[in-house]
């Protein structure tokens, strides 16, 4: 299954040199003990103590150079590989990639970029546990990714040609900007552009003057004048911190008093710092929720496939809202003419307005649609400027293209060149969260049976949000949202059994997990089983 890119003009060209080859040449300068290794295997065979080698040997064979710095200067060639037929591709660009972030989004894009044929080695920043126990990346946990400078030198030392930057926070911080200022091709919008997420008003107002579908709304500093205005209003209604608020800065007040006491949380109690600054007081939507992402370098955007997440806590969608608690891929709510209209009411007039803002972006548009019950047309609820978390999950498993070189596409200007491939079927990911999230949780609890659990299906994957290693070797949560254990299947059906599952197999009292993720979908394909049945017998 091909998805096709549009182009919205003519594509800009990123600058900057190309730091790859298929033969990468790096040096490791002297300076305080400390080492980095490439790999992308879980063993490593010590040849000598200063310049380690290791050769993996199989179907897909690799020849990796790790090297360690100990004082002196040593240099070296890596890396031959052929992850295809077994023919080296010297002729090819191969790329090393740095992945900027350290939670469950960045363990998938780890594992689908150690999968890309083009992509020599990954490091990952600072990275977890779970990426660095099951080979997907080497992670490089005191390398400081709120320096800018610290994470151009690291690329520059070890001959980074991507840096893919995964969680909003840098990006707001401006760090892509200073990453292409040094000539380092990055997958991930500038700060300006990342005001999409960062400033819910800057969105909103983009919306307003591009004319793209999106909730009424009013933007508020005042406590007194936003409680008038939802008075006027009536409940249900949304309240929502304009800046950053980890995913918790979104309140669906069912009543006046609940939105009442949201706006005094966030604007007089200070609930979000700085982020809570102003809020916007958005009218309720009713419909179905569905998460839409599509590439872009500037001028064409390219979707992929669908998907659809659970943000409520509890099954049926009840309790607070989540970063998210599981995922599934493909969402049949978003039919291919539905995804159709949401790239030309939405995706392109937004890359479109951005370009004519001065403020082209390069990275993912992830929108947050709802899918209005009355005239089921979509409409805009949020953006957001980096992959989602659970759906980055479920989406790099059904993903067979090469990300590696799909990024650098976008990152060069080149998308419209571009086309992906994705697995058939289905992808489901059950999010595992420690009790009390999204509230108050405990932290080091053990985790125990998870390479059983990936043994349930050569299908499954389980990927890694929040968690460390603890003194005896165990695995322990150290976040909220801690695993996603996600699974393949010929459809949902199939994909969910799969990860529950795995689910089941893992040993952790303290965790807890929906049970109903993908409910809506199975319900309409029950529904519309049940539809053609009768009109079967109609006709019969």
């Amino acid at each position: 299954m091909a998805c096709t890119a549009y182009s919205v003009g003519n594509s800009p060209r990123l600058a900057g040199t190309r730091a790859t080859r298929a033969f990468f040449k790096y040096n490791i300068n002297g300076g305080s003990s400390s080492s980095v290794s490439f790999t992308g295997y879980r063993t490593w065979n010590t040849l000598s103590s200063s310049y380690l080698k290791e050769c993996y040997v199989s179907s897909r064979w690799n020849f990796v150079v790790r090297a360690s710095r100990n004082g002196g200067q040593r240099s070296g060639e890596s890396v031959l590989s052929d992850k295809g037929n077994g023919n080296a591709k010297d002729s090819e660009e191969r790329v090393v990639v740095l992945v900027i972030g350290g939670g469950g989004r960045e363990h998938a894009l780890c594992y689908a970029l150690q999968r890309s044929p083009s992509c020599d080695a990954v490091f990952c920043a600072p990275g977890n546990a779970g990426i660095a126990q099951s080979g997907s990346a080497t992670c490089i946990s005191d390398l400081d990714i709120a320096d800018s400078a610290a994470v151009i030198t690291f690329c520059r030392t070890w001959g980074v040609g991507l840096v893919v930057v995964g969680p909003e926070a840098p990006l707001v911080a401006g760090l892509t900007n200073e990453l292409v200022k040094a000539g380092i091709p990055t997958f991930g919008p500038s700060s300006e552009a990342a005001a999409l997420e960062g400033s819910k008003d800057f969105m909103k107002k983009l919306c307003d003057k591009y004319g793209i579908p999106t909730a009424k709304y009013r933007t508020f500093t005042n406590p007194s004048e936003a409680k008038q205005y939802v008075a006027e209003q009536g409940a249900p209604i949304v309240i929502k911190a304009d800046g950053l608020a980890a995913g918790k800065g979104v309140i669906v007040a069912m009543t006046l008093d609940e939105a009442y006491e949201a706006i005094d949380s966030i604007l007089v109690n200070n609930a979000f710092g700085s982020a809570g600054s102003r809020i916007i007081v958005e009218e309720f939507l009713e419909g179905e929720e569905a998460s839409f992402f599509a590439l872009v370098d500037g001028e064409t955007a390219l979707p992929l496939e669908s998907a659809q997440d659970h943000k409520r806590v509890g099954d049926g969608d009840i309790g607070p809202n989540t970063g998210g608690m599981g995922a599934y891929s493909p969402a049949p709510i978003l039919t291919r003419e539905l995804q159709s209209v949401v790239m030309e009411t939405i995706i392109l007039p937004t890359v479109r307005g951005m370009a004519a803002e001065d403020c082209k972006f390069v990275g993912v548009l992830y929108a947050g649609l709802m899918i209005e019950r009355e005239s089921g047309l979509p409409k805009l609820i949020e953006y957001n400027v980096r992959f989602g978390d659970p759906e980055c999950q479920v989406l790099m498993m059904r993903l067979e293209s090469d990300l590696a070189k799909v990024l650098l596409a976008a990152c060069r200007g080149e998308l419209g060149d571009v086309s992906l491939k994705w697995s058939p079927g289905s992808a489901m990911v059950v999010v595992m969260a420690s009790r009390g999230y999204p509230g108050a949780y405990k932290k080091g609890t053990v985790i125990r049976n998870l390479e059983e659990a990936e043994l349930v299906s050569p299908a499954v994957k389980i990927f890694h949000a929040g968690t460390a290693i603890d003194s005896n070797g165990e695995f322990v949560a150290t976040g909220g949202r801690v695993l996603g254990v996600t699974a393949k299947g010929k459809d949902l059906e199939e994909a969910a059994a799969r990860a529950y599952d795995a689910v089941e197999a893992i040993d952790w009292p303290e965790g807890f997990y929906r049970r109903d993720i993908g409910w809506r979908a199975l319900r309409r394909k029950q529904n519309t089983g049940f539809a053609a049945a009768a009109a079967a017998k109609k006709n019969a």
